[in-house]
């Protein structure tokens, strides 16, 4: 017995070995994919962002599966993939090929609300933004650097000298194309941060050879409209949407009080805008009142009720075609459709000044306002978020900027971070 037991084990030791061998090579040719989930099992959703990010610097192509979990991403397994994920806190599952064509076969059905984008380069970002920007200025680089997503600031200077056709997406926050400097004047005249903006515009505007602040920001308003037109990406927050397109409407017509340009406004102001000269918004009018904190009655912010407070503020993302309307549904990936809405210098866009071309992707029906748009402009592309800051819901003056430890689920950061990679994305040629 004690021989046969021997020859017994002699033989199978083998055979136990190779089929050790082979189930482990097994498990490792099936793991050939990383689904970084972004439905309410994510940890991180921002810094997923950024590790997708991170896969195209490194030339791997990321699919985007709309409406699947949330708009999760699906990535060639690759274990220096898999270990960033770890190391950035992000939820991820190593899952087969067998998994992975399961996922892809159910996004196909053409029954179903979903589709595949596929993600192949990172695109260039730039963030038009001051020198002495404050630390409450903008969202979008509180984010960026959060999700360690690259970026380089861009000014009047830069964009005047022309650099803006060496990137894909721009970004305007916090800023005031009418020359107006925000209208902070009447609170803030005597304040140190306003005085130096003020000081910084002028000089810049002189050395660009301008005579007038407002001159220089419409050169830099048309100019990001060539921009657009040539094929590039523009999104804008808080003030920018507004002032960007009344700085355009007004061209050759002085809106500017005495305190902003040396010389009263044009009287009659409101009579000559053009509004073909818009992206977004036609029929509106300007004020004229420096001691008014609004640049036009685009922004919702004075005419919302209020009763009004942070737990009854919210507006609803639109549920588009996936398979069909592939851009905005792109823009609109969140693991929440009511998303709680956040203030601003401009707020909420009032429908009625809206032009009839532009794509409403949010908004809050009955207070008739709009919180998200998108459009087209020549071969280009622009979207618009009311608000300062989606995790502070009254961003004022003076605030420290939003600790975003605190919130890496954030659906309204998810809104902008969309934005940074549509630019990436092209679109599956579907089958016949």
């Amino acid at each position: 017995m004690k021989r046969a037991h021997q020859m017994t084990s002699r033989f199978n030791r083998p055979a136990g070995v190779l089929f050790l061998f082979f189930l482990l090579a097994s498990q490792f040719t099936m793991a050939l994919h990383v689904l970084i989930p972004m439905d309410e099992t994510q940890k991180n959703h921002i810094k997923a962002y950024g590790v997708a990010y991170w896969v195209l610097q490194q030339d791997i192509e990321v699919t985007w599966l709309l409406n699947y979990r949330g708009g999760s991403f699906l990535i060639p397994y690759a274990q220096e993939i898999e270990q960033e994920c770890q190391i950035r806190g992000v939820t991820s599952q190593v899952i087969s090929d067998a998994q992975a064509n399961a996922i892809l076969l159910e996004i196909s059905d053409p029954q179903i609300n979903m589709e595949t984008v596929k993600l192949h380069k990172p695109p260039r970002i730039a963030v038009y933004s001051p020198k002495n920007k404050q630390p409450w200025d903008d969202a979008v680089t509180l984010v960026l650097t959060y999700a360690e997503i690259p970026y380089d600031i861009v000014y009047d200077e830069e964009i005047h000298a022309g650099v803006l056709p060496l990137y894909d997406w721009l970004h305007l926050h916090h800023e005031d194309f009418t020359g107006q400097y925000g209208k902070f004047w009447a609170a803030y005249k005597q304040s140190a941060w306003y005085q130096e903006d003020v000081k910084l515009n002028e000089d810049l505007s002189y050395k660009l050879g301008f005579t007038k602040v407002s001159q220089m920001k419409l050169g830099t308003a048309k100019r990001i409209r060539d921009f657009v037109a040539g094929g590039g990406y523009l999104f804008s927050m808080c003030s920018a949407p507004d002032s960007y397109d009344v700085a355009l409407a007004a061209e050759g017509i002085d809106i500017c009080d005495v305190m902003f340009d040396g010389d009263p406004p044009d009287p009659q102001a409101n009579d000559k805008l053009n509004y073909s000269n818009c992206f977004a918004f036609e029929n509106f009018t300007v004020s004229l009142n420096p001691y008014e904190y609004e640049i036009s009655s685009i922004d919702a912010t004075e005419s919302r009720p209020r009763s009004l407070n942070q737990s009854t503020d919210l507006f609803t993302l639109f549920d588009f075609s996936a398979k069909w309307d592939p851009i905005p549904s792109m823009l609109c990936q969140d693991h929440e459709t009511i998303i709680y809405a956040f203030m601003g210098q401009t707020t909420a866009f009032k429908k009625k000044y809206l032009k009839p071309s532009v794509l409403i992707m949010g908004e809050n029906k009955v207070l008739g306002e709009v919180r998200y748009i998108h459009g087209d402009f020549g071969k280009g592309t622009w979207t618009f978020l009311g608000g300062h800051d989606p995790e502070d819901y009254q961003h004022l003056v003076g605030d420290p900027p939003t600790e975003l430890n605190l919130h890496p689920n954030s659906p309204g950061y998810r809104l902008i971070l969309n934005n940074i990679l549509f630019p990436a994305a092209r679109k599956e040629k579907r089958k016949t």
